[in-house]
């Protein structure tokens, strides 16, 4: 049985955003945007946001500090994911989840195909989870984040959707 429950309020999450770029600043950080403002549309809380240059070990240290949060349920990575000698977001990212969601990157590759046909098997998109906190990482560009927050993460990030949806998980106490 789903713990969703569609007679009940929609669970307010704090999200943190993470656009992960080399050439973007805070002024050219357009997915970013689109993120934090469809989080917060959709009743969310984007309580961090940054800019982190395409480094592993930037990016690991950023994403450990948010992991650790206990104000943070998730975090959505975007850009960094896409086939390219210089990409390193799903390298820094995978050692430090616990648990991956493997068919977030299947359906976001699925979904991507009818947009962009076999260009879409570049897209590393990836989901999992660290320390009860749930991270999402997907291509940069304003398509794909768009795709990605329209067609999974709106509704698995609200708690009445169902059957099942991933913000549930958060109607429970707090990691510590």
């Amino acid at each position: 049985m789903s713990k969703a429950k569609s007679d009940l309020p929609a669970a307010r999450l704090n999200v943190a955003v993470l656009t992960i770029s080399d050439r973007r600043g805070p002024d050219e950080d357009t997915s970013g945007d689109y993120l934090a403002a469809s989080l917060t549309d959709s009743g969310h809380y984007c309580v961090q946001r940054a800019i982190s240059k395409d480094n592993i070990y930037a990016i690991r240290a950023l994403l450990s500090q948010w992991i650790l949060d206990p104000e943070i349920n998730i975090i959505i990575c975007n850009g960094g994911t896409g086939f390219s000698h210089k990409k390193s977001t799903i390298a820094a990212v995978t050692p430090l989840l616990d648990q991956v969601i493997t068919g977030f990157g299947e359906q976001f590759r699925y979904l991507s195909y009818q947009d962009i046909g076999s260009s879409a098997l570049q897209s590393d998109a990836l989901a999992g989870t660290a320390n009860r906190t749930l991270l999402f990482c997907i291509p940069g560009s304003g398509g794909a984040c768009k795709l990605a927050w329209e067609k999974i993460l709106k509704e698995q990030l609200d708690s009445r959707h169902r059957p099942c949806n991933f913000a549930s998980e958060y109607l429970e106490p707090a990691k510590s």
